[in-house]
């Protein structure tokens, strides 16, 4: 893919961006699209908001060097976490119609645990956020001749620019035309790669075991169920899907929605895992593992199908990064800002979130020039703070146990206890003893509160 069709394809995203911000009058329309998306529009979005960077290079590159067990978060837990989405929460949030989790919080906790949970949650979004950016820039790094870092820096100024005129009605409009292309490319993809391939069965008959197992080598059981539970509940409670299901036309289309997500991406990020797993033995000796699936696409594909596939992964990544730039905004201005400033005019509102995302939006950048790597990034986001967020969720959204010293306590615990168990105490299943911890602190701190009133 040269670079006037990078430009070309650039150009046009830009312009979707503009023609959508002369739509933008509110708040409500600059983050959650108006509450008026259809259900196949949200189903769409959701898949495309989390079909970007972990899925089609970063699990296709883990899966290339690891076998099965570098990628269990993709396809299989994020799936999971979508049906959660609608099974739990999606019907239940749409329908008190918030703009953010943080809005939930204020209602049942108290305005300091609004506040106090926005900074809790930021640093994972912003993990997330760095991750995209570095796959756009693996993206132009592998299709130009530009070198990883300058192509990172290309791939973040792009996405704030279209992210401040657009907005996540700009997303939605785009990502039911990338999620098809994204579709036909990879059936087409996996279709002539198996063609040129035509042993591809036998390659899988004498792959070795360990490279087909779910379980990485030497892993326990304890640490085995925490890799799962890391995508599957660590991302439940994030703000950029959260939105996702916010924005749908009713609380019905926002639960169905969920459901239709978790099985087009179910169905699609297979394919992404099963090239990768057959990478080392169709196309060896690829030097950075995170390029594998652009490099392999330029390979097998014919030109012109090519570039609509680079086009459509560059903008399920553009959508991905988006999301997580507005939901940080909305946290910050919706949130804290606004109520502080005492912000009334929604002219000032959209100012006030479009000032947020730039800011969000370099430091971002920075996480991905010094990062380890996509997937890497991903799954720390992803088990990042969220033990806390999920406890003080789910018990304030199906108990009335607790209040605000209940809530602080466990998400003071939850942001803690991850980089303690992981790093300090080097625990099989640091995300796990996140929880339990959260729930303990949840619990003492409630008690505590109750023994001051006696």
């Amino acid at each position: 893919m040269s670079w006037p069709f990078i430009l070309a394809y650039m150009g046009l995203q830009l312009c979707i961006g503009l023609w959508i911000s002369r739509r933008i009058h509110s708040e409500s329309d600059y983050f959650l699209g108006g509450r008026n998306v259809s259900l196949l529009l949200v189903a769409f979005s959701l898949f495309a908001t989390w079909f970007g960077a972990e899925t089609c290079m970063g699990s296709s590159a883990a899966v290339y060097r690891q076998g099965v067990s570098g990628s269990r978060a993709d396809p299989f837990g994020f799936s999971l976490c979508l049906l959660l989405m609608g099974l739990l929460l999606a019907g239940r949030l749409r329908r008190a119609n918030y703009v953010t989790l943080a809005d939930f919080y204020r209602e049942r906790y108290g305005a300091f645990v609004e506040k106090f949970a926005v900074w809790v949650m930021i640093p994972s979004s912003l993990i997330w956020g760095a991750a995209q950016i570095r796959a756009f820039g693996q993206v132009i790094s592998a299709t130009t001749p530009l070198p990883v870092n300058p192509a990172i820096t290309a791939a973040a100024l792009f996405v704030l620019v279209y992210t401040l005129m657009g907005g996540l009605l700009g997303d939605i409009y785009t990502d039911l035309i990338q999620g098809i292309f994204i579709i036909i490319g990879l059936a087409v993809l996996l279709v002539i790669s198996l063609q040129d391939n035509p042993h591809w069965l036998k390659i899988m008959q004498g792959m070795e075991p360990a490279r087909l197992s779910l379980i990485g080598p030497g892993e326990g059981l304890l640490a085995r169920i925490d890799r799962w539970l890391v995508p599957v509940l660590g991302s439940l409670v994030t703000q950029e899907v959260i939105a996702r299901v916010l924005s749908a036309r009713s609380p019905s289309a926002a639960r169905r929605a969920s459901f239709l997500a978790c099985g087009i991406y179910l169905v699609l990020g297979a394919v992404p895992v099963f090239l990768g797993l057959l990478g080392p033995f169709i196309f060896p000796g690829v030097a950075d593992s995170e390029q594998f699936l652009i490099l392999l696409a330029g390979q097998y594909l014919p030109k012109a199908l090519f570039i609509v596939f680079s086009g459509a992964l560059i903008s399920a990544i553009i959508s991905t990064v988006d999301s997580i730039l507005l939901a940080i905004s909305a946290l910050i201005s919706h949130n804290i800002i606004v109520p502080i400033l005492g912000v009334k005019s929604e002219r000032a509102r959209v100012l006030s979130a479009r000032a947020i995302v730039l800011a969000a939006g370099v430091l971002a950048y920075v996480i991905a020039i010094y990062g380890r790597g996509i997937y890497e990034l991903v799954l720390t986001a992803s088990s990042f703070g969220t033990a806390g967020v999920l406890v003080v969720t789910m018990l304030g959204m199906y108990s009335r146990w607790g209040g605000q010293a209940a809530s602080v306590s466990a998400l003071s615990a939850g942001i803690i206890l991850t980089p303690v168990a992981t790093f300090v105490l080097r625990l099989d299943a640091p995300f796990m003893a996140s929880i339990a911890g959260s729930l303990a602190a949840f619990a003492v701190g409630d008690f505590l509160a109750k023994k001051r009133k006696i």
